[in-house]
């Protein structure tokens, strides 16, 4: 595990790539979430991976 946290004033620049929609941070889970798309993208390290396959479904 590393020391490196998600600033989540990066959120204010990122967006889904799949909608275009905004994106929440699930601190507990480390992921941002796309509630148009229902996709969560894993936080790894402190940086978002924002590609769709690697994000997981979400109802």
């Amino acid at each position: 595990m590393s020391d490196q946290t998600f600033d989540p004033k990066m959120l204010e620049a990122l967006v889904c790539p799949q909608t275009n929609g905004p994106l929440t941070f699930d601190a507990q889970a480390q992921e941002l979430v796309s509630k148009a798309a229902h996709l969560a993208f894993p936080i790894r390290d402190g940086i978002p991976v924002m590609l769709i396959d690697e994000a997981r479904d979400v109802e």
